[in-house]
């Protein structure tokens, strides 16, 4: 009963077939009906190729200019350090072009002094309270004793270590 050029329409699916093949109860894509409706063309082949090869042509690239950027960030702070250790060094420099700055350093350091000045070194300049409290003297007698010797260089060593050294006093605050 049906005309030529009519359009025939499928029965439509009944709600039992849709909640069983569609979806689950559950919230599941039920995944043979998604992929078989998905058409794979000539064209959407061709495309993803050309995706996969884009992809594998670039990745190399973008890491080689990521690294390159690290490079340059490398040498750039790298510079940086040496243009400040030029600077300080130029400024030791202008230092010791200086006369006064080099005959100071020849006082300091060397004990240099000019032609008739006379220099008064001080040693031990500590106050006798500061300084380490003095030994025996030494006799000319050979002594001979029986003791351990271990136990004599334990002893040694830890009161080496437990030592008062002379240390400078501290300064008294001005005022």
């Amino acid at each position: 009963m049906t005309r030529e050029g009519a359009v025939r329409t499928a029965p439509a699916p009944s709600s039992a077939s849709r909640t069983s093949g569609g979806r689950r109860g559950s919230g599941r894509v039920d995944v043979r009906a998604w992929a078989g409706g998905i058409r794979f063309s000539a064209f959407t082949a061709i495309m993803l190729g050309l995706v996969v090869l884009a992809v594998f042509t670039l990745v190399p690239t973008v890491g080689t200019y990521l690294g390159q950027r690290q490079q340059i960030a490398a040498l750039a702070h790298s510079v940086q350090v040496s243009e400040a250790d030029v600077a300080t060094l130029q400024q030791q420099k202008n230092r010791w072009n200086d006369p006064a700055y080099v005959t100071s350093q020849a006082r300091e350091r060397l004990y240099y002094v000019r032609p008739g000045e006379v220099v008064y070194l001080v040693d031990n300049d500590l106050p006798a309270t500061a300084m380490p409290p003095t030994q025996a003297a030494v006799s000319a007698q050979v002594q001979e004793t029986r003791t351990d010797w271990m136990a004599q260089l334990v002893r040694s060593v830890a009161g080496a270590g437990l030592a008062q050294t002379a240390a400078v006093p501290p300064a008294a605050p001005a005022g």
